[in-house]
C-alpha cells in the first residue's frame, strides 16, 4: 500500500482549503462530469455507490485520486458518508489547512522535532496490517486491517484537536466509531479498559532506535469502557477526504477529541480488553504531568503550559491565533457526565 508522504505532495496537488469546505458541491460537480447524473439534480448521494466512486476517481483531480493500490481501501473510501453538519461530530470553525496537518506532529516513533515525522515516514510500509485482539473478550485474534473494517462503514467527523503544548488544530477525519469496533468483539464483563498499543519497528521507526529516546516501547495508551464506548470516541484510516498519511498514524488511529492530543494513539497494532486501569506511556513517564484521564482541562494546569490559552495553528507573524481553550475541547455537554463526582485536578 503506497501513500505519499507530505515531502512527495506537490502544493499545486492539494485541494485549496476553500474548495474542500464547499467539498459536497465539486463532488456533485464532478460526478454530474462524469455523467453519472442523467437529470439535473445537483445533490449528492449521502453514500456514494462503487459506480460513482469510480467514476469520481476518473475524472477527479489528482489531490483527490491518490489511492493505495489495495482495492478494498478503494472500496471502503468510495462510499464515505458524511457527519450530520452541526452536530456533535461536525464544527464549522475554520478547518486547519491540510499542509500543516501533515508537517506538524507529534510522533516521537520518528522523531521529537514537528518535522521529524513528515520527513522519516515517507517508506513506512502499511500493507499488510493487523491488529491483535486481546484480553477480556470473546473473539481474541490477529486481525488483517481490511477484515477488520469490513463491517464497518467509513465517515467524515471534523473534530478539535488540542495539543497539551496548548496548540490546536480543526481537522476532517475519515474513520468510524470505536465504540463500533468494542460491539463487534463482544467485550466480557470483566472488560473495564480498553488499552491500545503502537507498532515497534525501529527499522522503519528511527525514533524508536535513538539512544535519546525518553520512552519505553511501545508506546501504550488507554481509556476507560465508558470513554471508549462513548459516540465520539473514533478510529481513524483517513484525513482531509483521502487516506491517513504516516506521519499522522496511518493506517489506523483513535481520535478522543475531548482529551489532550497524546491520548490519541497511532498506529496502532493490538488492542486489549483490562480488568485493571491499564498503563499509559506519558503517565509512565512522568506521572506527575500527565494523569491517565488527560482531559483538555483550562483550570488544570500543566508545569510547562498554562492551559486556559490555546493557539490555533497557523500561526503568523501578524496573527497568533489565540483563543480561550474551552472545559473538555468544547465536548462538555456531551461527555462531562462520564467524570460526574470526579475530582478533576486530581483525575487529571
Amino acid at each position: 500500500m503506497l501513500i505519499k508522504s507530505a515531502t512527495d505532495i506537490n502544493p499545486s496537488e492539494i485541494t485549496p482549503e476553500s474548495i474542500y469546505r464547499n467539498r459536497r458541491q465539486f463532488m456533485s460537480d464532478a460526478l454530474k462530469t462524469a455523467g453519472i447524473f442523467a437529470g439535473a439534480s445537483s445533490m449528492v448521494p449521502s453514500v456514494l455507490s462503487a459506480a460513482d466512486g469510480d467514476a469520481l476517481r476518473a475524472r477527479a483531480p489528482a489531490d483527490l485520486v491518490r489511492s493505495p493500490p489495495a482495492e478494498w481501501w478503494v472500496e471502503k473510501f468510495s462510499a464515505i458518508s458524511p457527519a450530520q453538519r452541526g452536530g456533535s461530530y461536525w464544527t464549522d470553525e475554520d478547518l486547519t489547512p491540510y499542509q500543516d496537518v501533515v508537517s506538524f506532529n507529534n510522533f516521537y516513533e520518528f522523531g521529537t522535532d514537528k518535522e521529524d515525522p513528515s520527513r522519516r515516514a515517507q517508506s513506512f510500509k502499511v500493507d499488510p496490517w493487523s491488529v491483535e485482539i486481546a484480553g477480556e473478550v470473546d473473539k481474541p485474534g490477529v486481525y488483517h486491517l481490511e477484515d477488520l473494517l469490513k463491517p464497518h462503514m467509513l465517515e467524515e467527523r471534523i473534530y478539535r484537536l488540542r495539543c497539551v503544548e496548548r496548540w490546536s488544530m480543526v481537522i476532517p477525519w475519515i474513520g468510524f466509531s470505536l465504540g463500533d469496533l468494542i460491539k463487534s468483539v463482544s467485550p466480557t464483563s470483566k472488560a473495564k479498559y480498553v488499552a491500545f498499543e503502537t507498532l515497534v519497528d525501529p527499522e522503519q521507526m528511527p525514533g524508536q532506535a535513538s539512544r535519546f529516546s525518553i520512552i519505553n516501547w511501545p508506546y501504550v495508551e488507554g481509556l476507560r469502557m465508558d470513554e471508549a464506548m462513548h459516540p465520539l470516541s473514533f478510529l481513524a484510516v483517513g484525513v482531509y477526504g483521502n487516506y491517513m498519511p504516516p506521519q499522522n498514524g496511518a493506517p489506523i488511529r483513535l481520535v478522543v477529541p475531548w482529551k489532550y492530543g497524546f491520548k490519541s494513539i497511532k498506529s496502532i497494532v493490538k488492542i486489549s480488553f483490562t480488568e485493571q486501569e491499564p498503563p499509559t506511556s506519558w503517565n509512565l513517564l512522568q506521572s506527575s504531568e500527565y494523569g491517565f484521564y488527560a482531559n483538555v482541562n483550562p483550570e488544570v494546569h500543566h508545569p510547562r503550559w498554562r492551559q486556559d490559552m490555546e493557539t490555533r495553528l497557523p500561526r503568523t507573524l501578524f496573527s497568533p491565533a489565540r483563543q480561550s481553550t474551552l472545559m473538555f475541547n468544547g465536548y462538555a455537554d456531551q461527555v462531562a457526565h462520564l467524570y460526574q463526582g470526579m475530582d478533576l485536578a486530581r483525575y487529571y
